[in-house]
């Protein structure tokens, strides 16, 4: 059983988020497909805290961080779909 970056998988989602950890194949071979899908439910459940906190339209250094983040959540999700996809 592979432990979580960051300890647990709402740390290594927040992680992410943060830009701290660079999701790959390779990054997530040594998890299983239950460890996977716990991360995508972090995952999915930190996007939708990001994408409802909306920024002022004039503030555009918020309204990038944000959409970085999104970013990122969104990438590492392609990726760990791509991942689950070929085990099964």
């Amino acid at each position: 059983m592979a432990s979580f970056m960051g300890g647990s998988a709402p740390a290594m989602a927040s992680q992410i988020s943060e830009g701290y950890i660079l999701l790959s194949a390779a990054t997530i071979r040594g998890y299983t497909p239950p460890e996977l899908g716990l991360l995508r439910t972090e995952l999915e459940k930190l996007q939708r805290e990001v994408r409802a906190i909306v920024p002022a339209q004039d503030d555009a250094q918020a309204n990038q961080a944000r959409n970085r983040k999104i970013s990122r959540l969104s990438g590492a999700l392609q990726v760990i779909g791509g991942a689950l996809s070929k085990r099964r």
